[in-house]
Order: C-alpha cells, then sequence, then structure tokens
C-alpha cells in the first residue's frame, strides 16, 4: 500500500512537472523553429514556381525577338544559379548561405526585368496570349514571393526574439543551447537605391 501510495505521488508530481513545462514555454522554442522552417520551404516553394515559368517565357519571347539574345541568354543564366543555389532549413542560421541565395534570385529578377522591358519593343509579342498569360502567372508569382517572404521573416522574428527573452532564454541556455538565432532577408542594395526616370 504505501509503495502504491509512493508510486501515485510520483508519477502526480511527474505529470504537474510536465504540464507546468508545457505551460511555461517548453515547447514554444521548437514549434517557433518549425514554423520558420514552414514558412521558408513556402519561400523556396515560391521562387521554383518563378524558375519554372521562366522556360516557357523564354520559349515564347525567343520566337519574336531573335535579336534579343544577350538579354534571353542573361534570363537562363540567372535561372541556372537560382535553381542551383539552395538553403535548406538546417542552413536558415548562416547569414553568408542566406546572402548567396538572396542574391541569385535577385539576379534573376533583374534579368526578368530587363526581359519584360525588352518586350514593351514588340507589339505582336505583347499581344501574343501565351505570353500574357506567362507574365501575368510571373507576376502573380511575384506577389507570392512577396508575401512568402514576409511571412517567413515574421516567423524568424519571432524566433529569434523567444531565444532572447524571457523565459525562452532561459529554454535556450538549458535544453536548446544548439538553437541559433535565423537570418532574415534582408533588402538588396538594388532597393537602397531610387530608380532612375527617363523621360
Amino acid at each position: 500500500m504505501h509503495l502504491t501510495f509512493s508510486r501515485l505521488r510520483a508519477f502526480a508530481a511527474a505529470a504537474l512537472l510536465s504540464l507546468g513545462l508545457a505551460g511555461c514555454g517548453y515547447n514554444t522554442i521548437p514549434t517557433m523553429e518549425e514554423s520558420a522552417k514552414a514558412k521558408w520551404a513556402d519561400v523556396q516553394n515560391n521562387y521554383q514556381r518563378r524558375a519554372d515559368l521562366i522556360p516557357n517565357l523564354v520559349a515564347t519571347v525567343q520566337g519574336y525577338t531573335k535579336q534579343e539574345k544577350d538579354v534571353l541568354t542573361a534570363v537562363v543564366e540567372a535561372r541556372a544559379k537560382a535553381t542551383q543555389t539552395r538553403v535548406d532549413a538546417s542552413q536558415l542560421t548562416d547569414p553568408d548561405k542566406i546572402k548567396q541565395f538572396q542574391e541569385a534570385q535577385s539576379q534573376l529578377s533583374g534579368a526578368l526585368s530587363r526581359l519584360l522591358a525588352v518586350s514593351e519593343n514588340y507589339p505582336d509579342l505583347k499581344s501574343n496570349q501565351n505570353f500574357l498569360a506567362l507574365q501575368s502567372q510571373l507576376e502573380g508569382t511575384e506577389n507570392r514571393i512577396a508575401v512568402a517572404r514576409r511571412d517567413y521573416i515574421d516567423a524568424v522574428r519571432a524566433y529569434n526574439t523567444e531565444l532572447r527573452t524571457f523565459p525562452g532564454v532561459v529554454w535556450a541556455s538549458t535544453f536548446f543551447r544548439a538553437n541559433k538565432p535565423m537570418v532574415e532577408f534582408a533588402a538588396g542594395e538594388a532597393a537602397q537605391t531610387p530608380p532612375q526616370v527617363k523621360f
């Protein structure tokens, strides 16, 4: 009887301790880390969607703009570099990897902008239904990328804040010592420069 009562007390104490740990934030760090990783997967998914649209866009434009070979080549090369520059969830704490990824995606964005600007010189291309559909899909994808990046930044900020504030800092310094702050996206250098307007 005495052994059963002490086992019952130990079980009750363990149950209370588990509830206490769950209630005071022990699970918050892993939950926020997984949320940030999921948001990163959304970012990558949207960039991949953009990369998948590019071959069709290039093929469509190529039929109309044979003399714009340099622009088309730049888009194809930028796409290749962007799709080769990968960052998996385990590398989200490495600023250099995030910077390389961002730079590759920025180069692709610039090449696409030049391609779309060139298309303005070709009225037949601008009225092509396939081109218009691809252009619309690309614009929608760019919007999705912006939303996915914003969601990732929000998730990373929440995670990084949890690592530095109470009670998360207690868990981060004991049970989650291996957890490091994740890197956010930063605005590229081109975003800091106002656009040149020519009339």
